[in-house]
């Protein structure tokens, strides 16, 4: 006899808002600053941030929500995971095809398919780790004018690898933030 599946929690208010903003602005959640990000250090910047969440993943609280409508670092951990893959599939795109439309990802939806509070950390950290390599690998290939080839997200925004890769920082960034909220 298996066990029952883990009840929904309460859900976070979705995320309605359009941070393309932190591409001009400091962020005052998290202190990113895309002004500061240097091309040829993208790479190791996805690494660094998210070195953050396998250690996180292996605190035995990593389940643990710190408020009912606040994911916990497991449910965090996810979410950076598919950011990495949806972004390392974008900057390919980018590189092959002229102004692709990405097709809409709503990580809200993705959260509630995937059942994130229930995955197992272990797992979800190997994963992170193998999704890290693919993001930071995708922007390693970017060469010289690559940089400034165009995509757009299915709500218009036009974004270059450039400013696709400081968009996905901010990310990442925002979220390790959110690891050390009480």
């Amino acid at each position: 006899m298996s066990e029952p599946a883990s009840p929904q929690p309460v859900s976070p208010v979705p995320d309605d808002k359009d941070w393309t903003w932190t591409l001009s602005r400091v962020c005052p959640e998290c202190h990113y600053d895309a002004a500061t990000v240097v091309r040829s250090a993208v790479p190791s910047l996805v690494r660094d941030a998210m070195s953050r969440f396998p250690d996180a993943l292996r605190h035995p609280e990593a389940t643990r929500r710190p408020t009912p409508a606040t994911w916990s670092p497991l449910e965090y951990a996810c979410h950076v995971r598919d950011v990495c893959r949806v972004f390392a599939q974008r900057v390919d795109l980018m590189r092959e095809q002229d102004a692709p439309v990405f097709a809409n990802w709503d990580q809200d939806a993705t959260a509630l398919e995937e059942r994130y509070w229930e995955q197992d950390p272990a797992v979800v950290a190997e994963q992170v780790d193998e999704a890290t390599d693919l993001a930071a690998a995708a922007f390693a290939r970017v060469r010289g004018d690559e940089w400034e080839r165009r995509g757009l997200r299915s709500n218009g925004s036009e974004f270059t690898v450039d400013s696709l890769a400081r968009y996905f920082l901010h990310d990442l960034y925002h979220h390790v933030a959110d690891l050390q909220q009480p």
